[in-house]
């Protein structure tokens, strides 16, 4: 028998709760009040389980959101460390169009969450993700690829329009375009460094 403490237990844990998740994402993207039964039928994991990582629907949208901020944060440094700075801002851009996309089919979900909690769930922040692209941003201009002097306030009101689009099967070539023009304006007075023209960052 597993003790508490057993490694694999733990393992299985976090499997359990990130398979909940992947499964909760898809299923409310599409319809806001999905049962949570048929979310952990979904995703193979009997009702106590379920419940023991979200007791109710508001903790797991809330927790589905902020899973999502915070996998959008972690991947910035990861593609610093695989790619030049401009390259790695302009493939985090991709990674946050998805979320946008992502956030905007949670919507509905979201607003019924928040307004069923009673004040006692918090809303969630943008703060990783901001700190994420000053981590770019700066990494960017050390390397002379971007303007210097841009904030992330700035760049976050430069892509604003993600959150205009509408969720469907033709966000990416609209999104592709207003990044690469976003991007372009960035590299606009850098003082050095190669740059890039356009691009989605991919190698």
């Amino acid at each position: 028998m597993r003790q508490k403490n057993d490694p694999r237990l733990r393992s299985d844990a976090q499997r359990n709760r990130e398979r909940i998740l992947e499964v909760a994402l898809a299923e409310l993207s599409r319809a806001a009040d999905t049962p949570l039964s048929a979310i952990a039928k979904k995703a193979g994991v009997g009702q106590g389980t379920f419940y023991r990582n979200f007791p109710n629907r508001e903790t797991l949208v809330l927790e589905l959101y902020r899973h999502g901020v915070q996998q959008i944060a972690d991947t910035a440094s990861v593609l610093l460390e695989t790619m030049e700075p401009d390259r790695a801002l302009r493939a985090w851009m991709d990674h946050l169009a998805r979320f946008a996309m992502a956030k905007a089919g949670l919507a509905e979900a979201i607003r019924q969450a928040l307004s069923t909690s009673s004040g006692k769930v918090a809303k969630p922040g943008h703060t990783p993700v901001t700190d994420a692209a000053d981590l770019l941003l700066r990494a960017c201009e050390e390397a002379g690829t971007i303007r210097p002097g841009v904030t992330p306030d700035d760049f976050m009101l430069a892509i604003a329009g993600l959150w205009q689009l509408a969720p469907d099967d033709n966000w990416q070539p609209q999104a592709t375009r207003l990044l690469d023009i976003v991007m372009d304006g960035l590299r606009a007075g850098a003082p050095g460094g190669r740059g890039l023209s356009g691009g989605s960052g991919r190698p």
